[in-house]
């Protein structure tokens, strides 16, 4: 996205700078000179100069539209959702500190993911469940809004 305001920003400080300077449109076009036909000779190198960096200009900014119109869809809140029936964070089991018959409580948790969570504690974040092997990414997917991990004692 900082590239696409980056040359947004060259190309319209280009074309005030070649409506504004007169002498840089007649430089462009003196360079340009060589190539020229003969009825191109006839007309102001000036304006022409002067409009075909217009033309560039206006190229650029249509390709920086372009470029972020592609990232228009993507959700950028970066919060994981949670499932509407999530109990508020203060209710919920705390993986570093719960028995097994408290993690039991978790809906689709069994008995043998509760003993791993146990047996392989401390966790960091519950993500470490996922990430450490403990529990599959379907175990995961359904306890994963009823769990918490606290590094202290609550």
């Amino acid at each position: 996205m900082m590239v696409v305001m980056a040359v947004m920003a060259v190309a319209l400080h280009l074309i005030k700078t070649l409506r504004d300077n007169t002498i840089a449109c007649q430089m462009v076009s003196l360079r340009l000179g060589g190539l020229r036909s003969r009825r191109d000779e006839a007309e102001n190198g000036a304006v022409k100069a002067g409009r075909r960096m217009t033309v560039l200009a206006v190229a650029m900014v249509g390709l920086s539209l372009l470029g972020s119109a592609q990232n228009q869809d993507r959700d950028t809140r970066g919060a994981p959702t949670t499932s509407a029936t999530a109990p508020p964070p203060a209710a919920r089991i705390d993986i570093n500190h719960a028995s097994m018959d408290e993690l039991l409580k978790v809906p689709g948790m069994t008995r043998s993911w509760a003993g791993r969570i146990v047996r392989f504690r401390p966790y960091r974040t519950k993500q470490d469940l996922l990430d450490k092997g403990i529990v599959d990414g379907e175990v995961y997917d359904r306890i994963k809004d009823f769990v918490i991990a606290h590094k202290e004692k609550q």
